[in-house]
């Protein structure tokens, strides 16, 4: 049996690349955001005013994605920002993928701007590993203008932590032999699934490395972070036995979710942005033909605290309005009263859809014109656009404040496009 061969290709600063080469080969500019302290941020105006994304020089301030456009600017006030536009980094994306697709036929996206590629069928028509991941990675960067990092090993595991080895452009190993030489002296904090809280907890019982924690006992590992402990002792040693998926799985659940443009204080709101999110998670569950029994309703408040709270259903689902009746319900149940700055939708124990509903005796619902009525409106919103029909409720919103968006969650409006006309591009 031959070995396994596997890449892991990780697009240098993805967002932020993909911008860059796309002023610099499309709309005249001169400078490269790459080489200057530049950022991908959200819209402070409607309270998404994040890092998504940061060049390699503005790493050297200290800058960090996820933190607000305010900290990032009293690390660097020079800093560039320039906003996210989702619409251009899908359409790189594919592009990306595409590519990968002429060397291998089992290629996993993992993400936007990663992907794993089994090579191990394929590897010996162009060259040794090295070789082709070489190869490959010129490829992109001729055809497409970014550049990838490429991790190489013989598991998924070892492959994303190579490509996560010194950047830009570069090609890593991490075979199992070269394990304790390249992974174990790293902190335990890089290894795959630890998070911040579990570092700190490992960091407070004396793990400090890699090394130190594939040392460890993992049933002492499991008595102090449960099955994760386990799992995490493996890694540390190399250990991943899950095969590249060339077709993703099937999702466990659905959800969307939004930070609003203001502080909700009132349920008429409230109500708004939960049916707005309704919208986009029915549309969601139609689309993949699928059904849920559990909707849940998550609320952030202004002190970003952060509760939930879920019931099931007596009836599988995915129709628009009965996703919203339920989140009403629920958000009554939960909200304290506070002002609330973000608001979820998540749904789960998904199933194929039942076409025979089982009636109850007192419901007199029409839940057949309910369906039809989803089907018609995504019927229209895919043929003449998402804005094509909206419900009365966002038509008559009060003057004054931001407008609620009819269609909330996922990937914000604002993201999904830029007004190249309106930006100077030096």
């Amino acid at each position: 049996m031959s070995k396994s061969i596997i890449f892991h290709f990780d697009v240098n600063s993805a967002f932020l690349s993909w911008e860059a080469v796309y002023r610099l080969a499309h709309k005249g500019g001169m400078q490269d955001l790459r080489e200057i302290a530049s950022a991908v941020g959200g819209d402070m105006a409607l309270r998404h005013g994040i890092i998504l994304a940061k060049s390699i020089p503005a790493k050297k301030y200290g800058i960090k994605t996820g933190e607000t456009i305010l900290e990032a600017q009293r690390k660097c006030p020079n800093l560039v920002l320039v906003p996210p536009n989702y619409s251009l980094y899908e359409k790189c994306s594919a592009a990306f993928m595409n590519i990968l697709r002429e060397y291998s036929d089992v290629v996993e996206q993992y993400s936007i701007d990663e992907a794993f590629v089994d090579m191990t069928a394929s590897c010996h028509l162009f060259g040794q590993p090295e070789d082709v991941a070489e190869q490959i990675k010129d490829h992109i960067r001729e055809k497409l203008g970014f550049t990838v990092n490429v991790g190489v090993s013989s598991n998924k595991l070892l492959a994303k932590m190579a490509s996560d080895f010194k950047k830009p452009d570069m090609v890593h190993t991490l075979y199992p032999e070269e394990i304790q030489e390249k992974m174990w002296p790293l902190p335990v904090s890089d290894l795959f699934f630890v998070g911040r809280a579990t570092a700190k907890k490992l960091f407070s019982v004396g793990i400090k490395t890699i090394g130190d924690l594939a040392a460890a006992d993992p049933v002492w590992l499991r008595s102090i972070l449960k099955k994760q402990g386990e799992v995490i002792w493996g890694f540390a040693n190399g250990v991943d036995l899950s095969p590249v998926l060339d077709q993703p799985p099937a999702n466990k659940g659905y959800g969307n979710s939004t930070t609003t443009p203001y502080d909700v204080t009132d349920v008429e709101t409230a109500d708004r942005v939960l049916l707005a999110l309704a919208e986009t998670v029915g549309n969601r569950l139609r689309e993949d033909n699928v059904q849920i029994t559990v909707v849940s309703v998550g609320i952030r408040y202004a002190d970003l605290s952060y509760y939930s709270h879920q019931k099931a259903l007596q009836t599988a689902t995915n129709l628009t309005w009965e996703i919203y009746q339920a989140a009403c319900e629920l958000f009554l149940e939960l909200w304290n009263h506070g002002p609330i700055r973000h608001l979820g939708i998540h749904t789960s124990r998904v199933k194929d859809c039942d076409f025979f509903r089982q009636p109850t005796l007192f419901d007199e619902t029409d839940y057949e014109k309910l369906a039809r009525i989803d089907k018609t409106v995504d019927d229209l919103r895919k043929r003449f656009g998402m804005d094509s029909v909206m419900r009365a409720a966002f038509a008559n919103q009060p003057n004054g404040k931001p407008q609620i968006d009819h269609l909330s969650g996922g990937i914000s409006r604002e993201k999904r496009t830029v007004d190249y006309s309106k930006l100077e591009i030096d």
